[in-house]
């Protein structure tokens, strides 16, 4: 094939951007050693700023999105990859300023490539996706720092976006009491199903007190949405508490202190999943494949093509996603 169909987004003259699904050529995709037929995507919210022009994510337009893409190989000129081999490519720089998975097909360096690992289907790949990868670079990340079961509870904040739906279920997976932040009522039972414990509103995570320190009940915590709330679990963290920082929905503010560090050991890691190393990528890919991997991911994920994109693209702008959207192409 010569051409293919993408999700395109354009500046129109009123400075506005418009959504549309058109035919693009093979040849006009950006220079890479990997040409991938995409089989499926999945919809982040960093997608959905670039569908309606963030610059702080996509510079120059005409541009197609999707930071997630899983498919097979159609021609390569690294020694690393054959045609029909399966593949997923996360983060770097595809759907951001190089032309995304909401096309058929995607051109990309092939260090930006993971070949898909045995046990992981493509569908499965992509309800993971960056925000599964995210979470599991978190709980990694915890795990390498003493973080078990024994400790005590964990909190997850987010808990029924992408990272934070991930961050449930594999940490349910792997045996620890998880406790889910979120402010939708509706979200309260999809986090008891998908191995949530406990479930808390937001504003019970959000003091005020300007108190130092509150009682130590976490172990450890992925928080996905930064501001007083961090604040607030850091207050409340247990002797050696870990937690990892990986978003700032709420706020990129941190109004805390160096108490819960100083007096309490507590640890914080940032969490950057788009430049990570390739090695710790592909080892966690595996681990997803394998003994992290959820039994019930199709439960939590809508499947849509690209025609269904600019409505759910609305939806996610205006907090309304739960679990997870993948888009088949």
């Amino acid at each position: 094939m010569s051409t293919f169909q993408a999700f395109y987004v354009t500046e129109k003259e009123d400075k506005t951007f418009a959504q549309a699904i058109i035919e693009r050529k093979i040849e006009d995709l950006p220079t890479g050693e990997v040409l991938i037929k995409v089989n499926y995507s999945s919809l982040n919210y960093k997608d959905a700023l670039s569908s309606i022009g963030n610059r702080g994510v996509t510079r120059s337009y005409p541009h197609t999105p999707g930071i997630d893409a899983a498919g097979v190989v159609e021609e390569s000129i690294s020694t690393d990859f054959q045609k029909g081999d399966k593949v997923l490519v996360t983060g770097f720089d595809l759907g951001m300023n190089t032309s995304g998975g909401f096309g058929q097909y995607i051109r990309v360096p092939a260090k930006w490539v993971v070949k898909l690992p045995r046990g992981l289907k493509p569908k499965e790949s992509m309800i993971f996706g960056t925000a599964g990868l995210t979470a599991a670079l978190c709980i990694d990340k915890l795990l390498q720092n003493g973080l078990k079961p024994a400790n005590g509870k964990v909190i997850v904040t987010g808990a029924t976006g992408g990272v934070g739906t991930m961050a449930v279920m594999i940490l349910s997976k792997l045996g620890f009491h998880v406790v889910g932040v979120t402010g939708k009522p509706e979200g309260r039972e999809f986090l008891l199903k998908i191995g949530a414990k406990e479930v808390i509103s937001r504003e019970e995570i959000d003091d005020k007190s300007n108190r130092p320190l509150l009682k130590g009940i976490y172990a450890g915590c992925v928080d996905t949405v930064g501001g007083n709330m961090l604040a607030t679990i850091l207050k409340s963290m247990q002797y050696n508490g870990v937690v990892a920082i990986c978003g700032l929905v709420n706020s990129p503010e941190l109004p805390t202190s160096v108490f819960p560090f100083i007096l309490r050991g507590v640890s914080m890691f940032g969490i950057d999943s788009s430049e990570c190393d390739i090695e710790w990528r592909k080892k966690l890919w595996k681990n997803l494949a394998k003994n992290w991997k959820p039994s019930d991911l199709r439960e939590i994920t809508k499947t849509i093509t690209l025609k269904n994109l600019t409505k759910e693209i609305k939806k996610i702008l205006a907090g309304k996603q739960i679990g997870r959207v993948v888009v088949r192409l």
